[in-house]
C-alpha cells in the first residue's frame, strides 16, 4: 500500500484520494449493506475483486482509520474488519451513492433498501448506522 498524500486543500480530492478507486468504497458498501467482516467474505462479493486488491485495499482502510482489524474469535488465522465511527460516517453517503446510481440503473438485490430511503431517508441512514456503531469493540 502506497502511502496516500493529499493532492490539494479541497474536501473532495481529500476524499477522492481514499475513494476514487473502484474497489474501496464497494468494501465499505459491503460491510455497511451486507454485513461483510472478513476476507473470504469480501472474496464472495459479485464484482469478484483480485486478491492483492482486496488486501491492498483493506490495509489502506485499516492504516487510515476507517476499519479496524482484529484476530476472529473463533479461528486465530482469520481477521475480522469493523467499521470505526470514521468509517461509520460514510453511511450517507455511500447511501446517497446507491440512490443516486438506482436511477439509473434498476435496483437489483439492494431494491428495499432503496425503497426504504425513499419512504425514511433519515431514519433509514440513523437505524444502519445504530446497528454499526452496536459493533464497535
Amino acid at each position: 500500500m502506497k502511502e496516500i498524500k493529499p493532492r490539494s486543500g479541497c474536501p473532495l480530492s481529500y476524499t477522492l484520494d481514499f475513494f476514487g478507486d473502484k474497489w474501496s468504497l464497494l468494501i465499505m458498501r459491503d460491510m455497511v449493506i451486507g454485513g461483510k467482516a472478513t476476507y473470504g467474505e469480501f472474496l464472495g462479493s459479485d464484482e469478484k475483486i483480485a486478491t492483492n486488491i482486496l488486501a491492498d485495499r483493506l490495509s489502506m482502510l485499516e492504516t487510515y482509520g476507517f476499519v479496524t482489524k482484529q484476530v476472529a474469535p473463533d479461528k486465530k488465522s482469520k481477521f475480522v474488519y469493523r467499521l470505526t465511527e470514521k468509517g461509520i460516517g460514510l453511511v450517507p453517503v455511500i447511501l446517497e451513492i446507491g440512490l443516486w446510481g438506482s436511477q439509473f440503473h434498476p435496483p437489483g438485490l439492494g431494491a428495499e433498501l432503496i425503497d426504504a430511503l425513499h419512504v425514511d431517508r433519515t431514519g433509514t441512514i440513523q437505524k444502519i448506522q445504530d446497528s454499526l456503531r452496536s459493533k464497535l469493540a
